[in-house]
Protein backbone atom coordinates (compact mmCIF):
# COMPACT_ATOMS: atom_id res chain seq x y z
CA UNK A 1 0.00 0.00 0.00
CA UNK A 2 1.03 3.56 -0.22
CA UNK A 3 2.97 5.49 2.73
CA UNK A 4 2.45 8.81 3.78
CA UNK A 5 4.43 11.05 5.18
CA UNK A 6 4.13 15.19 6.54
CA UNK A 7 7.15 16.62 6.80
CA UNK A 8 7.13 19.56 8.48
CA UNK A 9 9.58 22.72 6.51
CA UNK A 10 9.32 26.70 8.11
CA UNK A 11 5.63 27.46 8.29
CA UNK A 12 4.46 24.49 5.68
CA UNK A 13 3.92 21.05 5.69
CA UNK A 14 4.71 18.72 2.39
CA UNK A 15 2.84 15.60 2.02
CA UNK A 16 4.30 12.87 0.38
CA UNK A 17 3.54 9.71 -1.00
CA UNK A 18 5.63 6.66 -1.25
CA UNK A 19 5.02 3.74 -4.08
CA UNK A 20 6.39 1.04 -1.27
CA UNK A 21 4.50 -1.94 -0.68
CA UNK A 22 4.81 -2.34 3.22
CA UNK A 23 3.80 -6.06 5.00
CA UNK A 24 2.38 -6.06 8.39
CA UNK A 25 4.29 -5.18 11.52
CA UNK A 26 4.57 -8.65 12.86
CA UNK A 27 5.96 -9.70 9.70
CA UNK A 28 8.17 -6.85 8.50
CA UNK A 29 10.41 -6.13 11.87
CA UNK A 30 12.94 -8.36 11.18
CA UNK A 31 12.41 -9.44 7.57
CA UNK A 32 15.05 -7.74 4.85
CA UNK A 33 11.72 -5.56 2.52
CA UNK A 34 11.08 -4.20 5.77
CA UNK A 35 14.82 -2.86 6.24
CA UNK A 36 14.74 -1.92 2.74
CA UNK A 37 12.02 0.55 3.15
CA UNK A 38 13.60 1.98 6.23
CA UNK A 39 16.62 3.00 4.20
CA UNK A 40 15.09 3.79 1.52
CA UNK A 41 13.30 6.50 3.66
CA UNK A 42 16.15 7.24 5.31
CA UNK A 43 18.42 8.06 2.12
CA UNK A 44 14.99 10.20 0.71
CA UNK A 45 15.98 12.57 3.94
CA UNK A 46 13.52 11.36 6.69
CA UNK A 47 14.29 11.44 10.19
CA UNK A 48 13.94 8.07 11.98
CA UNK A 49 11.11 9.55 13.94
CA UNK A 50 9.05 10.42 10.80
CA UNK A 51 9.56 7.06 9.79
CA UNK A 52 8.39 5.67 13.17
CA UNK A 53 5.54 7.61 12.53
CA UNK A 54 4.30 5.00 9.59
CA UNK A 55 4.14 2.66 12.36
CA UNK A 56 6.37 0.43 10.28
CA UNK A 57 8.64 -1.14 13.33
CA UNK A 58 8.99 0.14 16.21
CA UNK A 59 11.36 3.21 16.63
CA UNK A 60 14.54 1.48 18.43
CA UNK A 61 14.55 -0.70 15.13
CA UNK A 62 14.43 2.16 13.11
CA UNK A 63 17.50 3.57 14.95
CA UNK A 64 19.13 0.62 14.90
CA UNK A 65 18.45 -0.43 11.32
CA UNK A 66 19.79 3.24 10.47
CA UNK A 67 22.95 2.93 12.63
CA UNK A 68 23.71 -0.49 11.01
CA UNK A 69 23.91 1.06 7.85
CA UNK A 70 25.65 3.81 8.12
CA UNK A 71 28.23 1.32 9.97
CA UNK A 72 27.97 -0.96 7.37
CA UNK A 73 26.29 0.61 4.40
CA UNK A 74 24.71 -2.66 4.06
CA UNK A 75 21.08 -3.81 5.02
CA UNK A 76 22.03 -7.75 5.52
CA UNK A 77 21.90 -7.88 9.07
CA UNK A 78 25.63 -9.74 10.70
CA UNK A 79 24.61 -13.17 12.32
CA UNK A 80 25.15 -12.57 15.89
CA UNK A 81 27.96 -14.95 17.32
CA UNK A 82 25.72 -16.88 20.14
CA UNK A 83 26.72 -17.55 23.52
CA UNK A 84 30.47 -19.10 23.67
CA UNK A 85 30.60 -22.99 23.38
CA UNK A 86 31.75 -24.20 26.77
CA UNK A 87 34.37 -26.63 25.24
CA UNK A 88 36.87 -26.41 22.25
CA UNK A 89 37.25 -28.79 19.20
CA UNK A 90 39.92 -29.96 21.05
CA UNK A 91 37.82 -31.06 24.09
CA UNK A 92 35.42 -31.87 21.92
CA UNK A 93 37.51 -34.81 20.14
CA UNK A 94 38.75 -35.54 24.00
CA UNK A 95 35.22 -36.24 24.99
CA UNK A 96 35.04 -38.63 21.79
CA UNK A 97 37.90 -40.83 22.84
CA UNK A 98 36.41 -40.94 26.42
CA UNK A 99 33.43 -42.55 25.02
CA UNK A 100 35.01 -44.72 22.41
CA UNK A 101 37.62 -46.39 25.02
CA UNK A 102 34.35 -47.54 27.05
CA UNK A 103 30.99 -47.18 24.76
CA UNK A 104 28.81 -48.15 28.01
CA UNK A 105 29.89 -44.86 29.80
CA UNK A 106 26.73 -42.59 31.06
CA UNK A 107 26.76 -39.25 29.78
CA UNK A 108 27.16 -38.19 33.22
CA UNK A 109 29.99 -40.28 34.20
CA UNK A 110 31.44 -38.42 30.90
CA UNK A 111 30.70 -35.34 32.37
CA UNK A 112 32.88 -36.18 35.47
CA UNK A 113 35.33 -37.27 33.18
CA UNK A 114 35.53 -34.01 31.27
CA UNK A 115 35.89 -31.61 34.24
CA UNK A 116 39.20 -33.47 35.17
CA UNK A 117 40.17 -32.34 31.72
CA UNK A 118 38.99 -28.62 32.49
CA UNK A 119 35.58 -28.67 31.04
CA UNK A 120 32.87 -28.08 33.26
CA UNK A 121 29.74 -29.29 31.39
CA UNK A 122 26.41 -30.77 31.89
CA UNK A 123 25.64 -34.48 31.03
CA UNK A 124 22.71 -32.51 28.86
CA UNK A 125 25.65 -30.54 27.32
CA UNK A 126 27.65 -33.97 27.16
CA UNK A 127 24.81 -36.14 25.16
CA UNK A 128 24.73 -32.72 22.63
CA UNK A 129 28.53 -33.09 21.70
CA UNK A 130 28.44 -36.41 21.58
CA UNK A 131 25.47 -36.51 19.15
CA UNK A 132 27.48 -34.04 16.52
CA UNK A 133 30.02 -36.67 16.33
CA UNK A 134 27.30 -39.13 15.34
CA UNK A 135 27.16 -41.06 18.85
CA UNK A 136 23.68 -41.89 19.76
CA UNK A 137 22.75 -43.90 23.27
CA UNK A 138 21.16 -47.13 22.14
CA UNK A 139 20.59 -50.68 23.52
CA UNK A 140 23.23 -52.84 22.62
CA UNK A 141 22.30 -56.06 20.67
CA UNK A 142 22.54 -58.95 21.85
CA UNK A 143 24.54 -61.60 19.64
CA UNK A 144 26.65 -64.85 20.82
CA UNK A 145 30.08 -64.71 22.02
CA UNK A 146 32.41 -65.18 19.01
CA UNK A 147 35.92 -66.91 19.88
CA UNK A 148 38.74 -67.00 17.53
CA UNK A 149 38.20 -70.22 16.28
CA UNK A 150 34.50 -69.19 15.95
CA UNK A 151 35.17 -66.40 13.65
CA UNK A 152 37.91 -68.20 11.88
CA UNK A 153 35.17 -71.28 10.91
CA UNK A 154 32.61 -68.64 9.70
CA UNK A 155 35.45 -67.52 7.38
CA UNK A 156 36.45 -70.63 5.90
CA UNK A 157 32.44 -71.75 5.08
CA UNK A 158 31.68 -69.06 3.35
CA UNK A 159 34.86 -68.66 1.89
CA UNK A 160 33.97 -71.95 0.62
CA UNK A 161 30.47 -71.12 -0.59
CA UNK A 162 31.18 -67.21 -1.52
CA UNK A 163 30.52 -68.69 -5.48
CA UNK A 164 26.92 -70.52 -4.71
CA UNK A 165 24.38 -69.06 -6.83
CA UNK A 166 20.53 -68.65 -5.65
CA UNK A 167 20.06 -71.96 -7.53
CA UNK A 168 22.66 -73.32 -5.46
CA UNK A 169 20.81 -72.10 -2.31
CA UNK A 170 17.74 -73.51 -3.84
CA UNK A 171 18.78 -77.22 -3.11
CA UNK A 172 19.68 -76.88 0.52
CA UNK A 173 17.19 -77.81 2.95
CA UNK A 174 17.85 -76.26 6.50
CA UNK A 175 16.67 -77.24 9.93
CA UNK A 176 16.92 -76.20 13.58
CA UNK A 177 15.19 -76.66 16.90
CA UNK A 178 13.74 -74.01 18.81
CA UNK A 179 11.40 -73.46 22.02
CA UNK A 180 8.15 -71.59 22.21
CA UNK A 181 6.65 -70.06 25.66
CA UNK A 182 3.57 -69.53 26.79
CA UNK A 183 3.01 -65.69 27.77
CA UNK A 184 6.68 -65.60 27.60
CA UNK A 185 7.67 -63.38 24.04
CA UNK A 186 10.97 -63.08 24.61
CA UNK A 187 11.16 -59.48 22.34
CA UNK A 188 10.04 -56.37 23.85
CA UNK A 189 6.90 -55.27 22.54
CA UNK A 190 5.88 -51.34 21.93
CA UNK A 191 2.37 -50.00 22.79
CA UNK A 192 0.97 -46.86 22.38
CA UNK A 193 -1.11 -45.38 25.24
CA UNK A 194 -2.54 -42.06 26.82
CA UNK A 195 -1.41 -40.55 30.15
CA UNK A 196 -2.41 -42.95 33.10
CA UNK A 197 -3.14 -45.81 30.75
CA UNK A 198 0.23 -47.68 31.85
CA UNK A 199 -1.35 -50.62 33.70
CA UNK A 200 -4.31 -50.95 31.29
CA UNK A 201 -5.18 -54.48 30.68
CA UNK A 202 -4.75 -53.90 26.65
CA UNK A 203 -1.24 -52.24 27.53
CA UNK A 204 0.24 -54.79 30.07
CA UNK A 205 1.68 -57.80 28.88
CA UNK A 206 1.03 -60.80 31.33
CA UNK A 207 4.31 -63.13 32.61
CA UNK A 208 4.25 -65.83 34.73
CA UNK A 209 7.00 -66.96 36.66
CA UNK A 210 7.71 -70.34 35.22
CA UNK A 211 6.60 -69.93 31.05
CA UNK A 212 5.44 -73.29 30.04
CA UNK A 213 8.21 -74.25 27.01
CA UNK A 214 7.36 -76.37 23.86
CA UNK A 215 10.38 -77.29 22.07
CA UNK A 216 9.76 -77.84 17.83
CA UNK A 217 11.53 -78.70 14.84
CA UNK A 218 11.33 -77.80 11.49
CA UNK A 219 12.88 -77.95 7.91
CA UNK A 220 12.21 -75.53 5.10
CA UNK A 221 13.75 -74.92 1.54
CA UNK A 222 13.27 -73.06 -1.22
CA UNK A 223 10.38 -74.91 -2.39
CA UNK A 224 8.56 -73.86 0.89
CA UNK A 225 7.95 -74.85 4.58
CA UNK A 226 9.01 -78.54 5.12
CA UNK A 227 7.71 -80.45 7.92
CA UNK A 228 7.35 -79.48 11.48
CA UNK A 229 7.18 -81.62 14.76
CA UNK A 230 6.61 -80.76 18.55
CA UNK A 231 8.98 -82.53 20.73
CA UNK A 232 7.16 -84.50 23.66
CA UNK A 233 7.34 -82.51 27.09
CA UNK A 234 10.02 -83.15 29.19
CA UNK A 235 11.81 -84.53 26.52
CA UNK A 236 15.68 -84.16 25.51
CA UNK A 237 16.64 -83.93 22.68
CA UNK A 238 19.45 -86.93 21.95
CA UNK A 239 20.50 -89.20 19.35
CA UNK A 240 17.76 -91.04 19.38
CA UNK A 241 15.45 -88.41 19.09
CA UNK A 242 17.05 -87.08 16.73
CA UNK A 243 17.15 -90.12 14.50
CA UNK A 244 13.54 -90.73 15.03
CA UNK A 245 13.12 -86.83 13.74
CA UNK A 246 15.11 -87.16 10.69
CA UNK A 247 13.56 -90.66 9.77
CA UNK A 248 9.67 -89.76 10.36
CA UNK A 249 10.23 -85.91 9.29
CA UNK A 250 13.09 -84.57 7.12
CA UNK A 251 12.86 -88.03 5.28
CA UNK A 252 9.29 -87.38 3.69
CA UNK A 253 9.86 -83.80 3.33
CA UNK A 254 12.91 -84.47 0.62
CA UNK A 255 11.21 -87.11 -1.40
CA UNK A 256 8.54 -84.57 -1.36
CA UNK A 257 10.06 -81.43 -2.14
CA UNK A 258 13.04 -82.29 -4.28
CA UNK A 259 12.48 -86.36 -5.24
CA UNK A 260 15.05 -87.98 -7.00
CA UNK A 261 16.61 -84.50 -7.38
CA UNK A 262 19.93 -84.61 -5.43
CA UNK A 263 19.86 -82.19 -2.22
CA UNK A 264 22.23 -80.92 0.71
CA UNK A 265 20.61 -81.36 4.23
CA UNK A 266 22.03 -78.37 6.75
CA UNK A 267 21.99 -78.47 10.90
CA UNK A 268 23.65 -76.85 13.37
CA UNK A 269 26.70 -78.37 15.21
CA UNK A 270 24.55 -79.72 18.48
CA UNK A 271 26.00 -82.73 20.15
CA UNK A 272 23.52 -84.88 18.79
CA UNK A 273 23.66 -83.71 15.30
CA UNK A 274 27.01 -85.17 14.72
CA UNK A 275 27.23 -88.19 16.77
CA UNK A 276 29.03 -91.49 14.40
CA UNK A 277 25.35 -92.84 14.23
CA UNK A 278 23.77 -89.74 12.81
CA UNK A 279 26.21 -89.38 9.95
CA UNK A 280 26.19 -92.56 9.60
CA UNK A 281 22.60 -92.83 9.09
CA UNK A 282 22.40 -89.68 7.01
CA UNK A 283 25.02 -91.53 4.31
CA UNK A 284 23.24 -94.83 4.50
CA UNK A 285 19.97 -92.36 2.90
CA UNK A 286 22.38 -90.60 0.31
CA UNK A 287 22.06 -87.45 2.16
CA UNK A 288 24.97 -84.91 2.01
CA UNK A 289 25.57 -82.38 5.09
CA UNK A 290 26.34 -78.95 4.18
CA UNK A 291 28.75 -77.33 6.18
CA UNK A 292 30.59 -78.38 8.70
CA UNK A 293 28.32 -75.64 9.74
CA UNK A 294 30.39 -72.80 12.37
CA UNK A 295 29.27 -72.69 15.35
CA UNK A 296 27.29 -69.97 16.83
CA UNK A 297 26.26 -68.47 13.41
CA UNK A 298 22.58 -67.90 13.66
CA UNK A 299 23.04 -64.75 11.56
CA UNK A 300 24.09 -67.16 8.89
CA UNK A 301 20.67 -69.48 9.18
CA UNK A 302 17.93 -68.51 7.17
CA UNK A 303 15.70 -70.77 9.43
CA UNK A 304 16.07 -67.42 12.32
CA UNK A 305 14.28 -65.64 10.52
CA UNK A 306 11.92 -68.26 9.98
CA UNK A 307 11.18 -68.60 13.59
CA UNK A 308 10.99 -64.92 14.21
CA UNK A 309 8.14 -64.65 11.92
CA UNK A 310 6.25 -67.65 12.91
CA UNK A 311 6.91 -66.65 16.58
CA UNK A 312 5.35 -63.43 16.44
CA UNK A 313 1.95 -64.48 14.00
CA UNK A 314 1.70 -67.10 16.88
CA UNK A 315 2.11 -64.31 19.44
CA UNK A 316 -0.17 -61.83 17.69
CA UNK A 317 -3.36 -64.13 18.20
CA UNK A 318 -2.22 -64.36 22.76
CA UNK A 319 -2.79 -68.55 23.42
CA UNK A 320 -3.73 -68.86 26.42
CA UNK A 321 -3.49 -72.36 27.09
CA UNK A 322 -0.49 -75.52 26.17
CA UNK A 323 -3.09 -76.70 23.84
CA UNK A 324 -3.98 -73.70 22.25
CA UNK A 325 -0.03 -72.85 21.58
CA UNK A 326 0.78 -75.73 20.23
CA UNK A 327 -2.41 -75.76 17.96
CA UNK A 328 -1.52 -72.65 16.64
CA UNK A 329 1.90 -73.29 15.88
CA UNK A 330 1.18 -76.22 13.28
CA UNK A 331 -1.51 -73.72 12.42
CA UNK A 332 0.79 -70.82 11.69
CA UNK A 333 3.93 -73.01 10.16
CA UNK A 334 1.34 -74.06 7.42
CA UNK A 335 0.67 -70.83 6.30
CA UNK A 336 3.83 -69.68 5.92
CA UNK A 337 4.16 -69.06 1.65
CA UNK A 338 6.33 -70.36 -0.36
CA UNK A 339 7.17 -66.89 -1.22
CA UNK A 340 8.64 -65.98 2.18
CA UNK A 341 10.79 -69.36 1.89
CA UNK A 342 12.33 -68.64 -1.28
CA UNK A 343 13.32 -64.67 -0.05
CA UNK A 344 14.75 -66.15 2.86
CA UNK A 345 16.80 -68.82 0.69
CA UNK A 346 17.78 -65.90 -1.73
CA UNK A 347 19.34 -63.75 1.19
CA UNK A 348 22.41 -66.36 1.72
CA UNK A 349 24.03 -64.82 -0.97
CA UNK A 350 23.86 -61.30 1.11
CA UNK A 351 24.45 -62.66 4.67
CA UNK A 352 27.71 -64.64 2.93
CA UNK A 353 29.20 -61.87 1.57
CA UNK A 354 28.21 -59.49 4.72
CA UNK A 355 30.31 -62.41 6.75
CA UNK A 356 32.89 -61.85 4.74
CA UNK A 357 32.71 -58.22 5.01
CA UNK A 358 32.55 -58.00 8.88
CA UNK A 359 35.98 -60.69 8.77
CA UNK A 360 34.11 -63.33 10.23
CA UNK A 361 32.33 -60.69 12.81
CA UNK A 362 28.30 -60.34 13.29
CA UNK A 363 25.89 -58.49 11.72
CA UNK A 364 22.59 -57.49 11.22
CA UNK A 365 20.30 -60.17 10.18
Amino acid sequence: MLIEFEQQTGRFKRRVFLGIIVLPLSTMVSCKETRAVIIALHKKGFRGKHIAASKIAPKSTIYRIIKNFKESSSIVVKKASGRPRKSSKRQNRLLKLIQLRDRGTTSTELAQEWQQAGVSASAHTVRRRLLEDGLVSRRTAKKPLLSMKNIRDRLIFCKRYRDWTAEDWGKVSFSDESPFRLFGASRKKLVRRRQGERYHQSCVMPTVKHPETIHVWGCFSAKGVGSLTILPKNTAMNKEWYQHILREQLLPTIQEQFGDEQCLFQHVGAPCHKKKVITKWLGEQNIDILGPWPGYSPDLNPIENLWSILKRRVDKQKPTNSDKLQALIMQEWAAISQDVAQKLIDSMLGRIAEVLKKKGQHWKY
